[in-house]
């Protein structure tokens, strides 16, 4: 019981408004409080339409009680709008991310951890960041003295459901630009009778006569390695508009310039490298930078990107600096300018415009960054990284066969998808096993004997256990671990799985008290120790109950049962003062 009870360190105890003030922060909102089920979908809307003598401005912000900060109000405006040199004519759909610059606020929607626990880690809600979804329309108009309709509706929220919002805004926007400010109150008081979102559940979303039928994947879901089932669909009258997925991008397409270069882009990914990426449309940009970042999954993608960025990005100064290293951060952008300004930049991803018909477009080709031009760069990744694993030869085969044969694009898709998968996996599995071989022997658990991480002793142990037993690629797997270990993607999975290792430990001592003889121990302990033993397990249970601790119920009950009786066990005046009336 002394070695259960352990010697280490112990722990410390509405209506449309316009764009309203100025002042950071939110008020908290209850479950029952107006706009509480609006708030655990999106933050807010917004309207940005194109003033002669202001340029973009914020129309509206709704509900009107939203505060956005000066340089957050200033960012939406910059990002919901493409730049000069897009020339985007009619509709187009894009999304951005931004920081918020008021700190962390109190949540609307107090059920983050609940969400969170459940939701795999790539769809987490953002902490510090926004997402903005926008359906942008400019078309000719005469009766404007511009001579064009210029107007952005913007979906600001904290969840990455990118599939979900654009199929959302495909529905509100059109009817939004034609009937203005009367549709878009009657759709947010629509989304406000939502139920919350529930990872592992079906969820059917009434809008604007229509119903949306959607499942939040779950994080005991298990990795998809075919294309997305259709769900059961009730008795539901309109029948349900069914989308695949909240989040998952038509891979395919985003990828099909540079299919020949995904193993050298994972590779970027995976050790968080900076990267820019050059479109000739934020939507095209946004989508290649969404891919990109979705290559990683399982994994928790852990470094800043940006899907659209523009020079009058509040942080352009910050990503643009020569005085320091680049950060690491995926940068998408559609203005020429970046090549100059960012041309210190280890890697630059140049797109051209995308072509769907037909055969395979021409492959993007890989280029050193000295032949970088600063205007009229042609489409290509110019680095001079190299790649540390070979190309899956195969894995093109097959999809270069699926356009000879017209095969549909998500299957194509999910090929991909699938072998982006199973690449991360292997590579993350021995890291799994590892850490795992660091938790103590089940006879001698306590809270604080998690051995260190050594990375030599992990390399060695690749011999026997690598990702040469899940995985037909060759090349160098130790290079690639050493480059993994200095970057931002091993610190963030490091400090996850030792996190719930600690958990999982404490969850293990609780239990392991819980099975002892409480009576037996407590005959010649001193009146401090049993004391000390009360305050130890009141805090675990504080902790348990919080379902911070993964214990069982009848673990729970046990625990306050033995609260109970080393309580009864001390003097009177002792028992006052751990129970006071």
């Amino acid at each position: 019981m002394d070695a259960l009870l352990g010697t280490g360190p112990r722990r410390a105890r509405g209506c449309l408004g316009a764009a309203g003030p100025t002042s950071s922060g939110r008020a908290a909102r209850t479950p029952a409080a107006p706009w509480a089920r609006f708030s655990a979908w999106l933050e807010c809307v917004c309207v940005v339409t194109f003033d002669l003598e202001l340029g973009q401005a914020l129309e509206l912000v709704y509900p009107n009680d939203f505060r956005l900060t000066d340089k957050e109000k200033s960012s939406i405006c910059y990002l919901s709008f493409p730049d000069s040199h897009s020339g985007c004519l009619g509709d187009t759909q894009f999304s951005f991310r931004m920081r918020q610059c008021g700190g962390q606020r109190s949540p609307w929607h107090a059920d983050d951890r609940h969400y969170n626990s459940r939701a795999p880690v790539a769809l987490q809600r953002e902490p510090a960041h926004y997402f903005g979804y926008v359906y942008f329309r400019q078309v000719k108009d005469s009766s404007v003295k511009r001579g064009y309709f210029q107007k952005s509706l913007v979906l600001v929220s904290r969840l990455p459901f990118v599939r979900l919002f654009q199929a959302l805004l495909s529905l509100i926007a059109p009817e939004y630009f034609d009937k203005l400010a009367p549709c878009l109150e009657a759709v947010c008081s629509e989304i406000d009778q939502w139920p919350a979102p529930a990872p592992g559940q079906t969820l059917n979303l009434p809008v604007m006569g229509v119903v949306v039928q959607v499942r939040i994947p779950s994080r005991v879901d298990k990795s998809e390695s075919s294309p997305p089932k259709q769900f059961d669909q009730e008795n539901l009258l309109p029948a349900p508009v069914v989308l695949a997925s909240v989040h998952e991008l038509d891979l395919f397409r985003c990828f099909r310039p540079v299919l020949t270069h995904m193993q050298t882009l994972w590779e970027l990914m995976l050790l968080g490298e900076p990267l820019l990426v050059l479109a000739p449309s934020p939507d095209v940009s946004s989508e290649m930078v969404l891919a990109l970042t979705s290559c990683l999954q399982p994994l928790r993608f852990c470094c800043d990107f940006r899907p659209y960025f523009t020079i009058h990005d509040s942080e352009f100064k910050e990503f643009t600096t020569r005085t320091q290293a680049p950060p690491n951060v995926v940068l998408g952008v559609t203005n020429p300018f970046f090549i100059k300004t960012l041309q210190h930049w280890p890697h630059i991803l140049r797109v051209g415009e995308p072509k769907m018909s037909g055969d395979l477009p021409k492959q993007v080709k890989l280029k050193k960054p000295s032949r970088l031009k600063t205007l009229d760069t042609k489409p290509g990744l110019y680095t001079a990284y190299t790649a540390h694993l070979h190309r899956d030869k195969a894995l093109l085969k097959r999809l270069l066969k699926g356009v000879q044969k017209k095969r549909p694009s998500d299957v194509q898709s999910a090929l991909l998808r699938r072998h982006l998968l199973e690449l991360t996996q292997s590579f993350i599995i021995p890291l799994e096993h590892y850490m795992a071989s660091l938790m103590p022997l089940q006879k001698s658990i306590t809270p604080w004997k998690i051995q260190p991480f050594s990375q030599d002793d992990f390399l060695r142990s690749l011999e026997h256990a690598g990702p040469q037993l899940t995985c037909i690629l060759k090349g160098d797997w130790l290079g690639l671990y050493r480059r993994f270990f200095k970057s931002p993607h091993f610190d963030g999975w490091y400090r996850q799985r030792h996190k719930e290792m600690a958990l999982k430990l404490e969850a293990l001592h609780l239990e392991a008290i819980c099975e002892a003889n409480i009576e037996t121990w407590m005959k010649d302990k001193s009146e401090v120790e049993v004391v000390d033993l009360v305050l130890k397990l009141r805090e675990k249970l504080v902790r348990a109950q919080g379902h911070q601790l993964p214990v069982k119920e009848a673990t729970l009950q046990r625990a306050q049962l033995y609260i109970e009786t080393v309580i009864g066990s001390l003097p009177k005046d002792l028992q006052a003062v751990l129970c006071p009336p």
